[in-house]
């Protein structure tokens, strides 16, 4: 049986091998897929290890991403975008292949959601690995611009230069004053359940106010997002189980339907 697994330090709370499991059930696929705690300083030790017992692909999530994007064979133009892997696999003559799955599975959960990225201006907080992977991919679906704004402007601002004039970086105190229908939450904020510290006079014209993290509850920015009048609050679940379905797509051929998955997965949170 084909082996795959998520690589992760800590790796107890990931949904990946349910969701891994629900994708093969619904395909007709024949896998195993399993999470492995990585030691920190040892993730290539453990890849190979993997490798070795038979290991087909993986997902890696933090703090591996930079490290994946270091041991792979090449690495895919939106990987190179991203600066990250989380998606390895080997192509028909060995040799290990790296991509990275987060920015299309966001622009696939928001066409999901019914949103019109085509000529649409986005405000994107944050400027760690989560906006570095997914501006590319945003780009490509036909976003006008990206707002990247960020508490200290610099990181923001090399992010930035990677990209054409559609992406503007700014700092919180200065995000330009124009409506955005999508504001995208991509902070570590949601970790300690605060929000990022952005005025709310930006969401008055927001359609979609959207958190790349995701819980039981709404999220701290999603319910101050719902105050400052924003028409609708999305978490990222939604993105979690999309790109996951890109990357067993790389895998096995196969799209599954993320819709039912997703379904369970929120009835899991909500126990």
């Amino acid at each position: 049986m084909d082996r795959y697994a998520v690589f992760g330090n800590p790796i107890g709370q990931s949904k990946s091998p349910f969701i891994h499991t629900q994708f093969a059930e619904q395909c007709q696929q024949q896998l195993s897929y399993e999470a492995i705690l990585a030691p920190v300083d040892a993730f290539a030790d453990s890849w190979q290890t993997f490798v070795a017992q038979g290991g087909c692909g993986a997902n890696v999530t933090a703090p591996f991403k930079q490290q994946a994007y270091q041991l792979a064979d090449s690495v895919s133009e939106r990987a190179k975008l991203a600066g990250a892997v989380n998606t390895f696999y080997f192509d028909e003559s060995g040799k290990l292949h790296g991509d990275n799955t987060d920015g299309i599975g966001l622009v696939n959960d928001l066409q999901r959601l019914g949103i019109n990225l085509n000529a649409c201006r986005i405000l994107l907080l944050g400027a760690g690995g989560a906006s570095r992977g997914v501006v590319g991919p945003l780009l490509d679906a036909g976003v006008s611009q990206v707002v990247l704004a960020n508490r200290t402007p610099e990181k923001a601002h090399s992010i930035a230069a990677s990209f054409d004039s559609r992406v503007l970086a700014c700092g919180f105190a200065q995000i330009p004053h124009q409506p955005y229908p999508l504001v995208i939450n991509a902070t570590s904020s949601g970790l300690s359940h605060q929000r990022p510290d952005i005025a709310g006079e930006h969401l008055q014209h927001t359609e979609l106010a959207y958190d790349m993290s995701y819980a039981a509850q709404p999220t701290a920015f999603m319910s101050w997002s719902k105050q400052q009048g924003a028409k609708q609050q999305v978490d990222g679940l939604g993105m979690l189980v999309a790109q996951a379905a890109e990357a067993f797509y790389i895998w096995r051929g196969k799209k599954p339907d993320i819709a039912p998955v997703l379904t369970r997965l929120k009835q899991q949170l909500a126990i």
